[in-house]
């Protein structure tokens, strides 16, 4: 969790800034805020490392997906793409814009795979929500080429990827909106908050009235101003929008550490047979806030993920059994169990969720283990951590050969 690593003087700043003003609200107040507009500073910041025309701070990164995707014009009835690896909110955000998800298959970049994209386009698809996972990338090239083809909108969850770029365009920029998640295991934590990001004018206008009632924010009389859509609270506070100021300032000299780390470890690692690492479309633009190890096989993964729990090494993730972020334990997805009836359950959908054939995606997360990198390690605990890993690994593919 690199964000919190580094919580200091400089947070305390900023809160102290909005508590002084007594303007926790982001909008309006302008007389007694004195200046003080945390949220928009805030939106700044993320714009200056992406290099967006526009950003809109939220509540979360769910909402800030949620709110892409309406922006975007997606809504109900509408065939959108999804990955079976994601935090949940991804595929909860499309459902609950009145969208009909359809899963399609990732491969080693641990993203949407041009080729599972057009596998999986039937003629009532309109977009592909395409998340950006562990730090990385998505194959942007081969993605774009399958956009323009078939004339669909991409909206990006780049939650984890805050800071990454492909050939030098941010993560997020490549479609009509994407989002950011600042939430308290990002590389920039707001405590709670996400980003919207998007070059569209029309759809960041309606973006900001959309995550705010439809309010257009124009004038000084909030009562007063008009609503040309309808929205719901989807707001920041300042409080929030403060300790991402501060964070977001810090993201890159976090991420120069980050990579410098994630070599060492690369490197270290790299001289173990049965270790090779998620795909890098573009090494150059890694946010490096996760290790990505890919073992040989599941069995493989299993046995070196039970090794490592039983040495004590922690800070990992073996997403295959993760309850939120695999589609193998998405069983309330699976079986659409909600609170209350979604338009998926009265329109009906193409795929049968309980019984998904997604074998390269099964295959690749089920190899799959996960490193959180930390910009506060030393060169040493670096090279221990890479041992450690590297012993259990060898262990687990002795006990394969010993099967064998």
């Amino acid at each position: 969790m690199p964000g919190t690593e580094l919580f200091g003087n400089e947070e305390r700043k900023e809160i102290n800034d909005v508590l002084e003003t007594g303007i926790l609200f982001r909008y309006n107040h302008d007389q007694q805020r004195n200046g003080i507009w945390k949220a928009k500073d805030f939106e700044a910041e993320v714009c200056k490392i992406t290099g967006a025309k526009y950003a809109h701070a939220m509540s979360s990164g769910s909402t800030a997906i949620a709110t892409a995707l309406a922006a975007s014009g997606i809504g109900t009835g509408d065939e959108v793409i999804v990955p079976p690896f994601t935090y949940i909110a991804t595929v909860e955000a499309v459902l609950f814009v009145g969208a009909i998800p359809v899963f399609a298959e990732i491969d080693e970049t641990l993203c949407l795979s041009a080729a599972g994209i057009k596998n999986a386009i039937t003629p009532n698809t309109k977009a592909v929500c395409l998340v950006h996972m562990c730090g990385g990338m998505a194959d942007m090239d081969g993605i774009m080429e399958v956009m323009n083809e078939h004339s669909l909108i991409l909206v990006e969850d780049a939650g984890q990827a805050f800071a990454a770029t492909y050939k030098g365009t941010a993560t997020g920029l490549f479609g009509t909106a994407g989002s950011y998640s600042f939430d308290f295991f990002k590389i920039a934590t707001a405590g709670e908050g996400g980003v919207l990001v998007t070059n569209d004018e029309a759809v960041y206008k309606l973006a900001d009235s959309y995550s705010d009632h439809g309010h257009d924010h124009v004038g000084s009389n909030r009562g007063m101003e008009q609503h040309p859509i309808l929205g719901f609270n989807y707001r920041i506070s300042e409080l929030h929008a403060a300790v991402g100021v501060a964070q977001t300032r810090k993201v890159p000299h976090i991420r120069e550490v980050n990579r410098k780390h994630k070599q060492m470890l690369v490197d270290l690692l790299s001289q173990t047979e049965g270790i090779s690492f998620a795909h890098l479309c573009d090494p150059a633009g890694d946010s490096a806030t996760f290790l990505n190890i890919l073992m040989p096989d599941t069995e493989t993964a299993a046995r070196t993920v039970a090794e490592m729990n039983k040495a004590g090494i922690g800070g990992f993730n073996y997403w295959y059994t993760n309850m939120y972020h695999f589609i193998n334990q998405w069983d309330h997805i699976k079986h659409l169990k909600t609170a209350s009836k979604l338009p998926v359950q009265l329109l009906g959908h193409s795929q049968d969720y309980t019984n998904l054939h997604l074998p390269k995606s099964q295959e690749v997360i089920g190899r799959l283990i996960s490193f959180g990198i930390r910009c506060t390690w030393t060169a040493e605990e670096v090279a221990t951590l890479a041992g450690r890993i590297a012993t259990c690994a060898k262990a687990a593919m002795s006990v394969e050969q010993t099967i064998a």
